[in-house]
């Protein structure tokens, strides 16, 4: 278990410590006008915004900021290079966002049942997002959004082909 925990605190200070990341040089002018390490600092926000979300004001917009801003921003990265993985992995991750957003709708009721709604929402939106095998927007599309697609594509695909012609025949007969 001990070993465990440091491989996590060494992962994470690398992390935190890569100065291709956009919150590094924050991080580190924390670690430097506190003196505490930025391992510390990181945990310690992470604590507060967690209880932020439990109990703060405004829990459904730190949550929506979170599943929104970093990916946006990884999104536009990504569309400025070259590479088609990257493209890839945020046009998944917008799609399942997407995906739960509208189930989100309609279970709203369900939100002032669930105290911790808004931090197990981050949490998802997190797992969406992390770098790794178990990234959560390639499981759930690979598992669950993408057979469904491919179950329904073609009549969806014949509903627009149709819908686009009544509405060709529609604006042709007022242009004449």
């Amino acid at each position: 278990m001990a070993g465990r925990i440091m491989a996590v605190k060494e992962s994470l200070e690398k992390a935190l410590k890569d100065d291709n990341k956009p919150w590094t040089k924050y991080l580190a002018l924390a670690e430097q006008k506190t003196g505490v390490d930025r391992v510390y600092i990181f945990v310690a926000s992470v604590l507060f915004l967690a209880l932020y979300l439990v109990v703060g004001i405004g829990q459904q917009l730190v949550s929506n900021i979170i599943g929104f801003t970093y990916p946006a921003y990884c999104s536009m990265k990504a569309i400025e290079t070259k590479q088609k993985d990257d493209d890839t992995k945020w046009l998944t991750y917008w799609a399942v966002f997407a995906v739960f957003t509208i189930a989100e709708y309609f279970s709203d009721f369900i939100v002032g049942w669930f105290p911790i709604y808004w931090l197990a929402k981050c949490l998802f939106y997190i797992w969406l997002m992390i770098p790794t095998e178990y990234n959560g927007s390639l499981i759930l599309y690979r598992r669950v959004i993408r057979p469904k697609f491919l179950q329904y594509q073609p009549n969806v695909d014949s509903l627009l082909e149709n819908a686009k012609k009544a509405t060709g025949g529609l604006l042709n007969e007022k242009s004449e």
